[in-house]
């Protein structure tokens, strides 16, 4: 079955920088659109960015220019670099395999991410 294992998460301060990891499998993680999708406390879950079979790769308004999302399809993983954070990126952020630009669809754990002084 799926398996989706996010880390990287943490405590940081605004303006820093985390870098986020998922390890997939149990499906041919190559041939999958992948997203990134957060939910902050009292919220919905929230599509950050996501990046297509064919490298296709888009952006939420509210991270473009901060976040980069990059796949390794040799090693499964998918990853996230965050700079510049700021507290409204305080949240989990969840590895999301699904439809390219959707929340929507199978995920992790989770990993927390805090932006806070």
């Amino acid at each position: 079955q799926v398996q989706l294992v996010e880390s990287g998460g943490g405590l940081v301060r605004p303006g820093g920088s985390l870098r986020l990891s998922c390890v997939g499998s149990g499906f041919t993680f190559s041939r999958y659109s992948m997203n990134w999708g957060r939910q902050a406390p009292g919220k919905g879950l929230e599509w950050v960015s996501g990046i297509s079979g064919t490298g296709g790769i888009d952006y939420a308004d509210s991270v473009k220019g901060r976040f980069i999302i990059s796949r390794d399809n040799a090693k499964k993983t998918l990853y996230l670099q965050m700079n510049g954070l700021k507290s409204e990126d305080t949240a989990v952020y969840y590895c999301v395999k699904g439809p390219f630009r959707s929340a929507a669809g199978s995920r992790g754990q989770g990993t927390q991410v805090t932006v806070s002084l």
